[in-house]
Protein backbone atom coordinates (compact mmCIF):
# COMPACT_ATOMS: atom_id res chain seq x y z
CA UNK A 1 0.00 0.00 0.00
CA UNK A 2 1.15 3.60 -1.27
CA UNK A 3 2.04 6.21 1.52
CA UNK A 4 -0.61 8.32 0.19
CA UNK A 5 -3.38 5.43 0.33
CA UNK A 6 -2.24 4.41 3.80
CA UNK A 7 -2.38 7.91 5.08
CA UNK A 8 -4.49 10.35 2.97
CA UNK A 9 -8.06 9.04 1.47
CA UNK A 10 -10.87 10.31 0.11
CA UNK A 11 -9.84 13.79 0.80
CA UNK A 12 -10.11 17.48 -1.41
CA UNK A 13 -6.73 18.33 -1.89
CA UNK A 14 -5.50 21.12 -3.72
CA UNK A 15 -2.12 21.64 -5.34
CA UNK A 16 -0.40 24.72 -6.68
CA UNK A 17 2.41 24.66 -8.72
CA UNK A 18 0.75 21.52 -10.81
CA UNK A 19 2.34 21.94 -14.04
CA UNK A 20 5.63 22.29 -12.28
CA UNK A 21 8.46 19.80 -12.11
CA UNK A 22 7.33 18.81 -8.62
CA UNK A 23 3.55 18.97 -9.19
CA UNK A 24 4.11 16.33 -11.51
CA UNK A 25 5.04 13.76 -8.67
CA UNK A 26 2.74 15.14 -6.85
CA UNK A 27 -0.07 14.49 -8.44
CA UNK A 28 0.79 10.78 -9.44
CA UNK A 29 1.18 10.05 -5.73
CA UNK A 30 -2.18 11.74 -4.74
CA UNK A 31 -4.79 11.35 -7.46
CA UNK A 32 -5.87 8.17 -7.26
CA UNK A 33 -7.26 7.92 -3.95
CA UNK A 34 -8.32 12.04 -3.37
CA UNK A 35 -9.75 14.40 -5.01
CA UNK A 36 -7.05 16.80 -6.33
CA UNK A 37 -7.83 20.01 -7.55
CA UNK A 38 -4.85 21.75 -9.49
CA UNK A 39 -3.64 25.59 -10.14
CA UNK A 40 -1.47 27.04 -12.04
CA UNK A 41 -1.29 30.16 -14.54
CA UNK A 42 -2.49 28.72 -17.72
CA UNK A 43 -4.12 25.12 -16.62
CA UNK A 44 -5.72 23.00 -14.35
CA UNK A 45 -8.84 23.42 -12.23
CA UNK A 46 -8.14 26.84 -11.07
CA UNK A 47 -6.58 29.18 -13.23
CA UNK A 48 -5.08 32.09 -11.60
CA UNK A 49 -2.25 34.21 -11.30
CA UNK A 50 -1.36 34.33 -7.97
CA UNK A 51 1.07 37.18 -7.84
CA UNK A 52 -1.80 39.50 -8.75
CA UNK A 53 -4.87 38.39 -7.90
CA UNK A 54 -7.00 36.62 -4.91
CA UNK A 55 -7.90 33.33 -5.67
CA UNK A 56 -11.82 32.31 -5.68
CA UNK A 57 -12.64 28.57 -4.95
CA UNK A 58 -15.73 26.67 -5.39
CA UNK A 59 -14.36 23.95 -3.49
CA UNK A 60 -13.54 23.50 0.17
CA UNK A 61 -10.06 21.78 1.14
CA UNK A 62 -8.83 19.23 3.78
CA UNK A 63 -4.81 19.45 2.61
CA UNK A 64 -3.44 22.78 0.55
CA UNK A 65 0.20 21.68 -1.17
CA UNK A 66 1.66 25.01 -2.08
CA UNK A 67 4.69 23.82 -4.85
CA UNK A 68 4.41 27.04 -7.02
CA UNK A 69 6.80 29.82 -6.68
CA UNK A 70 9.29 31.58 -9.01
CA UNK A 71 12.53 29.33 -9.37
CA UNK A 72 15.92 30.38 -8.45
CA UNK A 73 18.13 31.99 -10.87
CA UNK A 74 20.65 34.85 -10.44
CA UNK A 75 18.69 38.50 -11.18
CA UNK A 76 20.28 40.82 -13.17
CA UNK A 77 17.93 43.75 -12.63
CA UNK A 78 16.16 44.78 -9.74
CA UNK A 79 12.84 43.89 -11.90
CA UNK A 80 14.08 40.78 -11.29
CA UNK A 81 14.48 40.60 -7.96
CA UNK A 82 11.19 41.88 -7.55
CA UNK A 83 9.58 39.02 -8.98
CA UNK A 84 11.00 36.58 -6.64
CA UNK A 85 9.15 38.44 -3.65
CA UNK A 86 5.81 39.42 -5.93
CA UNK A 87 5.18 35.38 -6.55
CA UNK A 88 7.05 33.65 -4.06
CA UNK A 89 5.40 36.35 -0.91
CA UNK A 90 2.70 38.25 -2.42
CA UNK A 91 1.16 34.79 -4.14
CA UNK A 92 1.16 33.12 -0.78
CA UNK A 93 -0.52 36.40 0.57
CA UNK A 94 -3.26 35.92 -1.58
CA UNK A 95 -3.73 32.15 -1.59
CA UNK A 96 -4.14 32.52 2.26
CA UNK A 97 -6.83 35.37 1.83
CA UNK A 98 -8.68 33.17 -0.77
CA UNK A 99 -8.99 30.34 1.36
CA UNK A 100 -9.83 32.41 4.23
CA UNK A 101 -13.18 32.38 1.92
CA UNK A 102 -13.82 29.31 1.06
CA UNK A 103 -12.70 27.61 4.14
CA UNK A 104 -9.75 27.32 6.37
CA UNK A 105 -7.90 23.80 5.39
CA UNK A 106 -7.13 21.07 8.19
CA UNK A 107 -3.51 20.83 6.88
CA UNK A 108 -0.93 22.79 4.80
CA UNK A 109 2.20 21.84 3.55
CA UNK A 110 4.69 24.38 2.18
CA UNK A 111 7.16 23.44 -0.38
CA UNK A 112 10.23 25.63 0.50
CA UNK A 113 14.26 25.36 -0.14
CA UNK A 114 17.60 24.94 1.78
CA UNK A 115 18.56 28.51 0.02
CA UNK A 116 16.64 30.01 3.13
CA UNK A 117 19.66 29.30 5.16
CA UNK A 118 21.87 31.00 2.88
CA UNK A 119 24.97 29.15 2.64
CA UNK A 120 27.33 28.29 0.12
CA UNK A 121 29.04 26.08 1.84
CA UNK A 122 28.76 23.46 5.32
CA UNK A 123 28.35 19.81 5.94
CA UNK A 124 25.15 18.28 7.76
CA UNK A 125 23.62 21.88 8.13
CA UNK A 126 20.13 21.23 10.17
CA UNK A 127 16.86 23.41 10.45
CA UNK A 128 18.13 24.66 13.42
CA UNK A 129 20.86 26.51 11.61
CA UNK A 130 19.89 30.31 11.57
CA UNK A 131 18.47 31.54 8.24
CA UNK A 132 20.67 34.02 7.27
CA UNK A 133 19.85 34.30 3.65
CA UNK A 134 20.58 37.82 1.99
CA UNK A 135 19.54 36.72 -1.84
CA UNK A 136 16.52 38.19 -3.47
CA UNK A 137 15.14 33.78 -3.44
CA UNK A 138 16.46 32.89 -0.39
CA UNK A 139 14.83 36.09 1.14
CA UNK A 140 11.54 35.52 -0.27
CA UNK A 141 11.38 31.78 0.33
CA UNK A 142 12.00 32.88 3.96
CA UNK A 143 9.53 35.56 3.84
CA UNK A 144 6.74 33.20 3.13
CA UNK A 145 7.55 30.73 5.63
CA UNK A 146 7.12 33.16 8.33
CA UNK A 147 3.60 33.76 6.72
CA UNK A 148 2.86 30.27 6.61
CA UNK A 149 3.37 29.87 9.77
CA UNK A 150 1.94 32.63 11.03
CA UNK A 151 -1.48 31.92 9.29
CA UNK A 152 -1.27 28.34 10.24
CA UNK A 153 -1.18 29.18 14.25
CA UNK A 154 -3.71 31.54 13.68
CA UNK A 155 -6.04 29.26 12.16
CA UNK A 156 -5.03 26.22 14.01
CA UNK A 157 -3.81 24.46 10.48
CA UNK A 158 -1.42 21.65 11.28
CA UNK A 159 1.37 23.60 9.14
CA UNK A 160 4.35 21.57 7.25
CA UNK A 161 7.62 23.04 5.23
CA UNK A 162 9.63 20.73 3.16
CA UNK A 163 13.20 23.00 2.81
CA UNK A 164 14.54 20.84 -0.63
CA UNK A 165 17.86 21.00 -1.96
CA UNK A 166 18.29 19.86 -6.11
CA UNK A 167 15.32 18.06 -7.17
CA UNK A 168 16.32 14.80 -9.16
CA UNK A 169 14.14 13.11 -11.37
CA UNK A 170 12.92 12.58 -15.60
CA UNK A 171 13.44 15.86 -17.61
CA UNK A 172 14.96 18.22 -15.04
CA UNK A 173 14.44 21.87 -15.05
CA UNK A 174 17.73 23.98 -13.75
CA UNK A 175 21.36 23.46 -13.39
CA UNK A 176 21.03 19.74 -13.45
CA UNK A 177 19.08 19.64 -16.83
CA UNK A 178 21.67 21.77 -18.03
CA UNK A 179 24.46 19.05 -16.43
CA UNK A 180 22.75 16.38 -18.59
CA UNK A 181 22.60 18.68 -21.82
CA UNK A 182 26.01 18.92 -21.51
CA UNK A 183 27.14 15.15 -20.72
CA UNK A 184 24.84 14.65 -23.72
CA UNK A 185 26.38 17.15 -26.41
CA UNK A 186 29.91 16.03 -24.85
CA UNK A 187 30.91 19.32 -23.32
CA UNK A 188 30.54 19.25 -19.81
CA UNK A 189 33.51 19.20 -17.72
CA UNK A 190 34.03 18.40 -14.11
CA UNK A 191 36.24 21.08 -12.21
CA UNK A 192 39.17 20.57 -10.35
CA UNK A 193 37.85 16.54 -9.88
CA UNK A 194 34.12 17.54 -9.40
CA UNK A 195 34.92 16.36 -5.73
CA UNK A 196 32.45 18.64 -3.64
CA UNK A 197 29.80 16.95 -2.34
CA UNK A 198 25.87 18.62 -2.75
CA UNK A 199 22.77 17.20 -1.43
CA UNK A 200 19.82 16.48 -3.74
CA UNK A 201 16.71 14.70 -3.74
CA UNK A 202 14.34 12.55 -6.04
CA UNK A 203 11.06 14.52 -6.63
CA UNK A 204 9.15 11.02 -6.38
CA UNK A 205 10.69 10.27 -3.01
CA UNK A 206 9.58 14.42 -1.91
CA UNK A 207 5.89 13.06 -3.15
CA UNK A 208 5.65 9.84 -1.64
CA UNK A 209 6.69 11.71 1.72
CA UNK A 210 3.76 14.47 1.56
CA UNK A 211 1.19 12.30 2.80
CA UNK A 212 2.67 10.42 5.68
CA UNK A 213 3.60 13.99 7.08
CA UNK A 214 0.90 16.43 6.50
CA UNK A 215 -0.95 15.09 9.61
CA UNK A 216 2.06 15.70 11.70
CA UNK A 217 3.65 19.48 10.67
CA UNK A 218 7.09 20.05 11.00
CA UNK A 219 9.69 21.78 9.40
CA UNK A 220 12.09 19.48 7.82
CA UNK A 221 15.10 19.29 5.34
CA UNK A 222 15.05 16.17 2.75
CA UNK A 223 17.81 14.77 0.79
CA UNK A 224 18.48 11.67 -0.62
CA UNK A 225 20.91 10.89 2.36
CA UNK A 226 23.64 10.60 0.47
CA UNK A 227 25.19 13.68 -0.78
CA UNK A 228 26.87 12.67 -4.31
CA UNK A 229 29.75 14.63 -5.88
CA UNK A 230 29.63 16.21 -9.43
CA UNK A 231 31.96 13.15 -10.26
CA UNK A 232 29.48 10.52 -8.76
CA UNK A 233 26.85 12.85 -10.01
CA UNK A 234 28.05 13.12 -13.88
CA UNK A 235 29.55 9.74 -14.43
CA UNK A 236 26.35 7.75 -13.44
CA UNK A 237 24.43 10.19 -15.87
CA UNK A 238 27.21 9.54 -18.60
CA UNK A 239 26.71 5.98 -18.15
CA UNK A 240 22.89 6.09 -18.22
CA UNK A 241 23.66 8.33 -21.43
CA UNK A 242 26.02 5.49 -22.72
CA UNK A 243 28.40 8.68 -22.89
CA UNK A 244 31.97 9.08 -22.27
CA UNK A 245 32.78 9.81 -18.84
CA UNK A 246 32.67 13.54 -18.46
CA UNK A 247 36.59 15.50 -19.34
CA UNK A 248 37.89 17.61 -16.06
CA UNK A 249 38.81 21.29 -15.93
CA UNK A 250 42.05 21.73 -13.51
CA UNK A 251 41.37 24.14 -11.19
CA UNK A 252 43.98 26.72 -11.92
CA UNK A 253 42.41 26.89 -15.35
CA UNK A 254 38.73 27.65 -14.38
CA UNK A 255 40.43 30.06 -11.90
CA UNK A 256 41.32 32.03 -14.64
CA UNK A 257 37.92 31.80 -16.46
CA UNK A 258 36.34 32.55 -13.48
CA UNK A 259 37.82 35.76 -13.39
CA UNK A 260 37.24 36.92 -16.98
CA UNK A 261 33.62 35.87 -16.30
CA UNK A 262 33.88 38.62 -13.50
CA UNK A 263 34.52 41.18 -16.49
CA UNK A 264 32.64 39.99 -18.96
CA UNK A 265 29.14 38.63 -17.21
CA UNK A 266 27.33 36.01 -19.11
CA UNK A 267 29.38 35.81 -22.18
CA UNK A 268 31.39 33.49 -19.90
CA UNK A 269 29.93 30.37 -18.58
CA UNK A 270 31.16 30.46 -14.91
CA UNK A 271 32.48 33.70 -12.46
CA UNK A 272 34.29 33.40 -9.36
CA UNK A 273 31.16 33.36 -7.57
CA UNK A 274 29.44 30.38 -9.81
CA UNK A 275 33.23 28.87 -8.74
CA UNK A 276 33.20 28.82 -5.39
CA UNK A 277 29.93 27.19 -4.97
CA UNK A 278 30.69 24.54 -7.79
CA UNK A 279 33.97 23.84 -5.51
CA UNK A 280 32.82 24.11 -1.85
CA UNK A 281 30.88 21.36 -0.17
CA UNK A 282 27.70 21.75 0.37
CA UNK A 283 24.79 19.52 2.42
CA UNK A 284 21.86 19.40 4.63
CA UNK A 285 20.78 17.04 7.44
CA UNK A 286 17.99 15.15 7.28
CA UNK A 287 17.85 12.97 10.17
CA UNK A 288 14.40 15.33 11.81
CA UNK A 289 12.71 14.16 9.09
CA UNK A 290 13.80 10.38 9.13
CA UNK A 291 12.71 10.14 12.89
CA UNK A 292 9.27 10.90 11.32
CA UNK A 293 9.43 8.41 8.77
CA UNK A 294 11.41 10.11 5.79
CA UNK A 295 12.94 7.34 3.67
CA UNK A 296 14.89 8.14 0.11
CA UNK A 297 16.61 6.51 -2.66
CA UNK A 298 20.36 7.10 -3.14
CA UNK A 299 20.07 10.00 -6.73
CA UNK A 300 23.00 7.82 -7.85
CA UNK A 301 21.34 4.31 -7.78
CA UNK A 302 18.17 6.03 -9.01
CA UNK A 303 20.28 6.98 -12.29
CA UNK A 304 21.85 3.55 -12.28
CA UNK A 305 19.22 1.12 -12.14
CA UNK A 306 15.24 2.82 -12.06
CA UNK A 307 15.82 5.50 -14.72
CA UNK A 308 16.09 5.06 -18.52
CA UNK A 309 16.39 7.97 -20.67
Amino acid sequence: MGLAKKYLLNMNILLTGASGFLGGSIIKELSSENSLFSLSRNSGDYQFSLENEIPNFNDFFDLVIHAAGKAHFVPKTEDEKKQFYDVNVVGIQNLLKGLEVSGVPKQFVFISSVSVYGQEQGLNITEDCTLVAKDAYGLSKIEAELLVQKWCNEHNVVCTILRLPLLVGKNPPGNLGAMIKGITKGYYFNIGGGKAKKSMVLAEDVANFIPKIATRGGTYNLTDGFHPTFFELSCAIAKQLKKSRPMNMPLIIAKTIGLMGDFLGSKVPINSLKLKKITADLTFDDSKARAKGWQSRSVLEWYKNKYNY
